[in-house]
């Protein structure tokens, strides 16, 4: 009871405390601190805010630099809106981010609950370990990496060892990153196996995080292993489940543009292109600046609409707040 007391009285008394001259250069040094990352804040996140303009505006690039092109441009509305939404290939585009991402979203949410519950049942803690070791490692790798890993592993020539497998069957050789119908399903597959290990450690800290007296009390009324985990294991950990559903639906329009990006080709664009890198093309490739800024925005304020609602929705049924 001591503790508490003093922590009351120390914030009580800071609150009354006068910034007096002394205390100002008491505390400037941590204030000074700030000053760096606040600068990297102000000149590479807000500073850009001003190239949204260019969704608004026919932009036309000059040799004056880019302020001056900016604010010679001519201002145009939303006919830049209208433009994109009228593209042959936005619908396509929307349709397969949507895709991609909610099936991401569903993978990542489910397989690491169902082999977090597996790991559970493991008696053998080195075994556990090193299972969660190996899992958790591909999280630690850049997506560059991992695409010479994958294009190696299911690469469609005598050398991969996934069409080696399949051809012993008598299965014909697949190009999995090359064909259309398969590109989407090889994202979601490529991405759950980068993810796992992360999302399983989350959930066997939520399932440690469950009092044993609840094991004990099903042990008595003669529940066992299999019914622990469906009665006891999973009503607990599925606050934490919800939770993380919830807050992934701001990412419904964020299918992962560093994955899609390394690993994808124009004989795939029409199952594999996302928001993210039709925006890559339209302004990297094509030069249509006010076009993929427009896009881009369009994909910002719908992400922010849902992230606020993914919040609204998980501060009233989980009882989560950032604040």
């Amino acid at each position: 009871m001591i503790l508490p007391v003093l922590f009351k009285e120390k914030i009580m008394t800071s609150k009354k405390r006068k910034w007096t001259k002394e205390y100002f250069w008491q505390q400037f040094p941590l204030h000074a601190m700030l000053f760096v990352p606040c600068l990297f804040v102000l000149i590479y996140h807000y500073f850009p805010f001003i190239g949204i303009l260019m969704a608004f505006q026919r932009y036309v690039s000059t040799l004056d630099g880019f302020l001056a092109s900016l604010f010679s441009s001519k201002f145009v509305g939303l006919d830049v809106f209208r433009h994109i939404f009228k593209l042959p290939n936005m619908g396509e585009v929307i349709f397969n981010t949507i895709f991609i991402a909610v099936m991401k979203i569903v993978s990542v949410l489910f397989f690491p609950v169902v082999f977090a519950l597996m790991l559970n049942e493991v008696y053998r803690s080195w075994f556990k370990r090193t299972v969660q070791v190996i899992t958790f490692l591909p999280y630690f790798l850049s997506w560059v990496v991992l695409r010479g890993i994958f294009f190696d592993v299911f690469s469609p020539r005598a050398d991969g060892i996934v069409n080696q497998i399949l051809g012993n069957f008598g299965v014909e050789p697949i190009n999995f990153f090359g064909n259309s119908t398969i590109f989407p399903y090889m994202m979601v597959a490529t991405n759950l196996w980068q993810q796992i290990g992360y999302n399983t450690i989350i959930i066997l800290a939520a399932i440690s995080g469950i009092d044993p007296t609840l094991y004990e009390a099903a042990t008595i009324d003669g529940a066992k292993r299999l019914k622990q985990m469906f009665y006891v294991t999973l009503p607990s950990i599925a606050p934490m489940v919800l939770l993380m559903a919830i807050l992934s639906l701001g990412n419904v329009l964020r299918a992962g543009f560093d994955q899609i990006f390394n690993m994808y080709s124009p004989s795939v664009y029409k199952t594999g292109d996302i928001l993210d890198t039709f925006v890559y093309r339209l302004g990297i490739m094509q030069g249509s600046f006010s076009n993929a800024t427009a896009v881009g925005l369009f994909q910002s304020a719908v992400s922010m609409v849902l992230i606020v609602f993914s919040y609204w929705l998980a501060h009233k049924y989980s009882d989560y707040k950032i604040f």
